[in-house]
């Protein structure tokens, strides 16, 4: 029989016990991340299936990115807002006189990347029912028509990149929705958006960037919570509910990760002044621009794994 040094068997359980503490100390983490579904039923904000409007269009834009500024969890429909277990919450900033989320430092995500991750034992044990999460920004590309061009004509399905501010307030000190870059350092409420184009070459040399806001009150907030549980007008928190409950124990071992499937189904609105289910613009600078009347997502299922 071959017997093994008293030294090297102590060094064999002195590895031993090292491994054993890493994996006691391995610490379980929930992780969230977007999807952006272009099938997924399109509500209004009561949370109720919802069409476009006669005399307006819609489209599903493209998406690139977005983000997230609040996210609650709520074990029943009746738990009101903030008194659910809030496990994330981005930094504001006051530079622009109000409080405001700070934009140059919101976790930005686009689709099925993880954004955010929080440990497991920041969070109450329970089961949650419910997910609420407070959007800030989108980004994303439309299809546009410019229409009595000095002597080119129209120029049909051009594309564009929007930037989409829907917070409560947001204070941005500049953006860039595509290579462009506009300089803001100001705080801007809900509804502020800044709009470049990218046209065909050899159009391409024309690109611009222009920014404007929507009126008060026109960005869908879906909230089928909302005669139990109502958000703050103005705000953008989203309510969801689990396919199938989280159950959070407290002894988590594993990541658990948690997908906010957003509706994009026809979330770009407008009003189709000439009925023809495409977004106008014109350079003759005399007719008007169709006018954008919704930028807001179109529900939220949340499921985790």
């Amino acid at each position: 029989m071959k017997h093994y040094p008293m030294a090297f068997a102590l060094m064999l359980l002195a590895i031993a016990g090292c491994k054993k503490d890493e994996t006691n100390n391995s610490e379980a983490n929930m992780q969230f991340r977007f999807q952006f579904d272009q099938n997924q039923v399109r509500l209004n904000n009561i949370g109720q299936p919802s069409t476009v409007p006669a005399g307006n269009a819609a489209q599903t834009p493209d998406f690139h990115e977005m983000s997230v500024h609040y996210i609650e969890l709520a074990p029943t429909a009746f738990t009101l807002l903030g008194q659910g277990a809030i496990v994330y919450k981005g930094e504001e900033t006051s530079k622009g006189g109000e409080n405001a989320v700070d934009f140059d430092k919101v976790a930005k995500g686009g689709n099925q990347e993880i954004f955010t991750t929080v440990s497991l034992k920041n969070i109450p044990p329970g089961t949650y029912e419910w997910v609420r999460a407070s959007v800030t920004y989108q980004n994303y590309d439309v299809r546009f028509n410019i229409n009595n061009i000095p002597v080119i004509g129209n120029l049909n399905q051009q594309k564009g990149t929007v930037a989409s501010f829907v917070g409560f307030n947001t204070y941005i000190s500049s953006i860039t929705p595509r290579s462009k870059t506009l300089a803001v350092n100001d705080d801007k409420k809900q509804g502020f958006w800044a709009f470049e184009t990218n046209l065909s070459a050899p159009y391409d040399v024309y690109n611009q960037l222009s920014s404007g806001e929507a009126p008060a009150g026109a960005t869908t907030v879906v909230n089928p919570l909302f005669s139990t549980s109502p958000i703050p007008a103005g705000s953008c928190v989203v309510t969801g509910k689990f396919t199938t409950p989280l159950v959070v124990t407290g002894n988590e071992t594993e990541n658990i990760t948690v997908t906010l499937s957003f509706s994009i189904n026809q979330s770009f609105e407008w009003v189709d002044s000439n009925g023809n289910g495409q977004l106008d613009i014109y350079a003759d600078g005399v007719t008007p621009p169709e006018k954008i009347v919704d930028m807001g997502l179109r529900g939220l299922i949340p499921e985790w794994e």
